[in-house]
Formats: C-alpha cells, sequence, structure tokens
C-alpha cells in the first residue's frame, strides 16, 4: 500500500512540476484571450488585424525552432510563407471562376486559359495538400543539399536570404500565371463560405488561432523530447554530436522542414484573411522581418517568438497609421539594440528575474524548463550501455 501510494505521488509531482505547470498555465491563459476575450472585446476589423498577426506568429513559431534552437539563421522565410499564399490564393480564384472558369487576372494579362499546373488546384483536398506537401519538399531538398554539405552560419543565411529575393524576383516575372507586382487579390470565398460575411471572417480568426495554438505545443513537445536535446547539442557542439553517433545534417533538415510547414501554414491562412498575396509579402524584407521579432521577443524560448512578432506587427501597424515613414527607422533600432544589449531577447528578462529571485526553502528543485537555452551534456546522449 505504501508503495502504492509513494508512487502515486511520484506521478502526480511530475505533472505537477513548476516547469510544466507554468506551461500549462500560460497555455490556457492564450487560448482564453484569443478564442474568447478577444472576439468579444475587438472591432470586426481590428479582429482582422489580429488574425493576420497570428499568421504572422507561425513563421516566427518556426523560426525560434530552427534559429533559436537549432541555430539556423533562416532570413528567407518568406519563401515558405508564399508558397502556403500562393497555393492557397490560386486555389481560391479558380474557385471563384466556378467549374472550368478563367481567374479574372488571366483574362487581362495573360491568354485567358487556365495553365496545366493550376488544375489540381481546383481541388480543396489537393490545394490543402500542396500547401504542406510543397514547401516540405523544397526546404528538405535545400536543407539535405546545404546541411551535407556542412554550410552553416553566415554563409547559411546568405544563401537563404538569397533564395528569397529570387522567389519575388520569379513571381514578379510570371505576370500571366501569378499577377506579377500585383499578386493575388479579390477573392469571394473560402471552402464555399463567403468572405464578406462578418460571422465567417470571426470563423477564420478562431481557425487561425486555433492552428497557432496547435503549432506552439507541438514547438515545446519538440523542445522537450529527445529531438529538442539533439537539436540544441547539435547547435553547440556540432563535431562532438557527429562523433557520438548522429547525424547533424539529418537534424537540421528535420528542423528546417518543421519550419517550413509552420511558414507555409501561415502563408495560407494569411490569404483569406488579408485579402491579398503579392511578391511585397515574401521577398528579404519581409523575411528580415520575420527574424526581427522572433529576435525581440527571444529566440530561445517558448512564447518569446510568438509575443515578439504579435508586438513587432502591432506596432508596425500602429506606426504606419501615424508615421508612415518613421517604422522602418523604429524596426531596425530595436533590432540593433536587442541584438546589442539582449542577445537573448526580451523573455530572458523573465529568466534573469527568476534566477536572481531567492528560493524558497519549501521549494523543491525542478529541472530545467524548454524555456532554458542552455545545451544538454553530450554524454548524455549515449545509449545507457555505452556511458563510461
Amino acid at each position: 500500500m505504501s508503495q502504492s501510494t509513494s508512487t502515486l505521488t511520484a506521478r502526480l509531482a511530475v505533472l505537477v512540476r513548476p516547469g510544466r505547470s507554468r506551461a500549462l498555465a500560460g497555455f490556457g491563459l492564450a487560448a482564453v484571450l484569443l478564442l474568447a476575450v478577444a472576439p468579444v472585446l475587438l472591432s470586426p476589423f481590428r479582429l482582422g488585424l489580429l488574425g493576420k498577426f497570428l499568421c504572422l506568429a507561425m513563421v516566427a513559431v518556426g523560426i525560434g525552432l530552427a534559429w533559436g534552437r537549432g541555430g539556423l539563421l533562416t532570413l528567407g522565410q518568406g519563401v515558405y510563407f508564399g508558397l502556403g499564399a500562393y497555393l492557397m490564393a490560386m486555389h481560391l480564384k479558380l474557385a471563384d471562376a466556378g467549374p472550368g472558369g478563367v481567374p479574372d487576372f488571366m483574362m487581362l494579362y495573360g491568354t485567358g486559359e487556365v495553365p496545366g499546373w493550376w488544375e489540381p488546384l481546383r481541388s480543396p483536398v489537393v490545394a490543402l495538400a500542396l500547401v504542406v506537401l510543397v514547401p516540405a519538399a523544397l526546404a528538405a531538398v535545400l536543407g539535405w543539399a546545404v546541411f551535407t554539405r556542412r554550410v552553416r552560419g553566415a554563409y547559411f543565411a546568405i544563401l537563404s536570404q538569397a533564395l528569397a529575393a529570387a522567389f519575388a524576383i520569379l513571381l514578379i516575372g510570371q505576370q500571366q500565371t501569378t499577377g506579377g507586382t500585383n499578386g493575388l487579390n479579390g477573392f469571394r470565398s473560402f471552402f464555399g463560405y463567403d468572405l464578406a460575411d462578418p460571422v465567417n471572417q470571426r470563423m477564420l480568426y478562431l481557425v487561425a488561432a486555433g492552428v497557432l495554438l496547435v503549432m506552439v505545443v507541438v514547438a515545446r513537445q519538440l523542445m522537450t523530447s529527445r529531438f529538442g536535446e539533439v537539436l540544441v547539442a547539435v547547435r553547440d557542439q556540432e563535431d562532438r554530436v557527429r562523433f557520438l553517433g548522429y547525424d547533424p545534417a539529418a537534424v537540421k533538415t528535420a528542423v528546417y522542414v518543421v519550419a517550413a510547414v509552420m511558414a507555409a501554414v501561415g502563408g495560407a491562412l494569411f490569404v483569406p484573411i488579408v485579402g491579398i498575396i503579392s511578391p511585397a509579402d515574401v521577398g528579404v524584407v519581409p523575411s528580415i522581418g520575420f527574424l526581427v521579432g522572433v529576435a525581440i521577443g527571444g529566440r530561445a524560448t517558448l512564447l518569446g517568438p510568438v509575443l515578439g512578432s504579435i508586438a513587432v506587427s502591432w506596432a508596425q501597424t500602429t506606426m504606419s497609421e501615424q508615421f508612415p515613414s518613421g517604422w522602418i527607422y523604429l524596426q531596425g533600432a530595436l533590432f540593433i539594440v536587442v541584438v546589442a544589449f539582449l542577445p537573448g531577447g526580451l523573455a530572458s528578462l523573465v529568466t534573469t528575474w527568476r534566477r536572481r529571485r531567492p528560493a524558497r526553502e519549501d521549494e523543491p528543485g525542478t529541472p530545467a524548463t524548454p524555456d532554458a537555452a542552455a545545451a544538454p551534456d553530450a554524454a548524455d546522449l549515449l545509449p545507457e550501455g555505452s556511458r563510461a
């Protein structure tokens, strides 16, 4: 009886340990604010803006994994965001045109015929599948080709940024099939729902909020899993991890694919919420903007990238309304200040406060939470039987 009681007590202690309880409390609070409070307090216009910010925050979750945990300075996430957005926009244009119809911009700029590679996107199932599969496949091919050659650091950042620039130029040059600089816009429906209906607009916001919460849960599971430990070890001691029998290229490629899929899903939801996608939303400048929000919030934490991205997006909208030409300078100044004086982002202030707070005598020691950025000891990655 005493043994079973002690076992139950130990299990309860694991379930209610401070790190996990804080994570559950934070997730519950975020869910209440996004799903219950915001739809009641915000006007339809402001709710739509928040939905847009949440889509951009999805990209930030992936960057937090790839950059904060894996050390991959991804300056080209606009490519995957744009792939998901354009695939969804192409489906919506075909759906608005009706069975066998031709999108309106093709009648103006093109031959009046739908290209063959557009046709599969008439199916909503195919469109949803391609939103995930195309960015994942591209990230897997590029990641494996780059990481197996041990390209990293500034070289990987430059390569990813060049990819974003090339993607934007490609879109601009294909006016007959992508709308060129004007992009794709004027969507009337989303999977049969009228986008002009305020009820459907609120539904889209709730979908975006729910998807973001799911992404945060997935990110936390990856951070606290064995994969997350290996990923941090690869970031800090890649050669040592390779010596222990792991393949750093496979680990980096995996997290790069996850970040790409998160960005693509954010782009796919961005299209019906905002109503337009153009090369200006997927090039070098937007890709750097994604990174700025993550850096300001705290790239090595779980919620830092999300909160930082939302805060930067909100500040950009507010500043653009009041000072249209001043936001870009403030954004650059924020990035410089954070990188120079607060490399851990604003979230590091909370971590520093927790570490300096005097521990209570009745508070048992707790293991490191997923917000901790330190790498595990590489010896811990060895199998049990091979440890010294």
